[in-house]
């Protein structure tokens, strides 16, 4: 059998795909995390705090809720009934930092936990570091340059 039949072979065999059933739960799951954030904004802005000040306080709940949510095995099932509505949000980069650190923390909460926190968390902080640079380099050259 060559390639090209063993590929048409595999297509007429594979199961359809649900994309509208899982793009309609992305979209709910997705929307329910953020109207709980819209919820914990709405908090801070009813103490007198300006959207900026808010900011900070918001994302730390959040955070800790993707974690509290992930170590409570709870945001697991919410990955899996939304798919990419529940990795989306800060949420659920919480939870990908948190998952990562539980699954080694028999080694210890240094070798284990704190290690391993930092092998998903560290690529992305250079990355944002890098873009960052790279972003405020170009804008102060624009500014030297005009």
């Amino acid at each position: 059998m060559r390639s090209r039949e063993y590929q048409q072979l595999v297509r007429r065999r594979e199961p359809p795909r649900p994309v509208l059933g899982n793009a309609l739960r992305a979209f709910l799951i997705g929307g329910i995390i953020c109207a709980v954030g819209q919820g914990v904004l709405n908090f801070f802005l009813s103490r007198g705090m300006s959207p900026q000040q808010a900011a900070a306080p918001l994302s730390i709940v959040m955070v800790f809720l993707g974690s509290l949510l992930t170590a409570l095995g709870l945001y697991d099932r919410l990955g899996k009934a939304g798919g990419m509505g529940a990795g989306l949000p800060i949420t659920g980069f919480a939870n990908t930092i948190v998952a990562a650190g539980m699954e080694y923390r028999q080694e210890g909460l240094v070798l284990g936990v704190g290690a391993k926190l930092f092998t998903v968390a560290g690529p992305v902080i250079v990355f944002g570091l890098v873009t960052a640079f790279a972003v405020g380099l170009v804008h102060w050259l624009l500014r030297i340059v005009s």
